[in-house]
């Protein structure tokens, strides 16, 4: 009997109204997180929240996207089931790729359904609630946030104007052919399996080695 898989369907919310007060992303006589706060919220329209003193502000999540963080090796494999404008971001050996809004909620069910929900994966979901720190700004833009030790960059940075939440993977809106089959499935399907598949070989591989399976592996952890 075929499996039926989760649904959901989400609608973009409107970009904020552009502030006349805000300092522009050039604007040298604001500082770092003002012209950084200015290109994620007027540029983008992505809501943030200030970060601790001295550190880079924070993207809300759940709002406008969600977020799956991975170990980078297994993100890599990922990337090829995403379409060229969503946005994907490296923070040291970790890779943070943007789901539709509401992708977190649908998480759980989804891995048990690709029958990864009993295994131990190193990945994490931000959804609502929840807060990321605002990776640095793309090439041409760098100036406008501060630069910290082992921040994230834009591995792919999403652009102004062109709709980038169309673009991130997402559950399909009515019944799904059946995965497995190379361009069927809906594109959160394929990347999910595909990195959950990704951190269950990682993991493997690190036992092997001899390296602690507590010290770099967790149990999968939802917020």
């Amino acid at each position: 009997m075929a499996r039926s898989v989760p649904m959901t369907s989400t609608v973009p919310l409107p970009r904020r109204p552009l502030d006349p007060g805000a300092p522009a992303a050039g604007d040298s006589s604001a500082g770092p997180e003002a012209r950084a706060r200015h290109w994620y919220e007027n540029d983008l329209g992505w809501p943030t929240v200030p970060g601790p003193p001295g550190r880079p502000l924070r993207l809300l999540t759940g709002v406008r996207f969600d977020v799956l963080d991975v170990p980078a090796e297994a993100g890599a494999e990922a990337l090829r089931h995403l379409a060229p404008g969503s946005p994907v971001a490296l923070r040291g050996d970790r890779m943070e790729l943007l789901l539709a809004a509401g992708s977190a909620e649908e998480l759980p069910g989804l891995l048990d359904w690709l029958e990864w929900g009993a295994l131990p994966l190193d990945l994490r979901v931000l959804g609502a609630g929840d807060t990321l720190e605002a990776p640095r700004p793309p090439a041409g833009r760098a100036a406008a946030h501060g630069t910290v030790q082992g921040a994230a960059v834009w591995l792919r940075p999403p652009g102004p104007g062109r709709g980038v939440e169309a673009s991130l993977p997402a559950m399909p809106a009515g019944p799904a052919t059946p995965v497995g089959r190379e361009g069927s499935a809906p594109d959160l399907v394929r990347l999910v399996d595909t990195v959950a598949a990704q951190c269950h070989r990682v993991r493997l591989r690190r036992v092997c080695a001899g390296h602690p399976a507590g010290r770099r592996d967790q149990p999968l952890a939802f917020s």
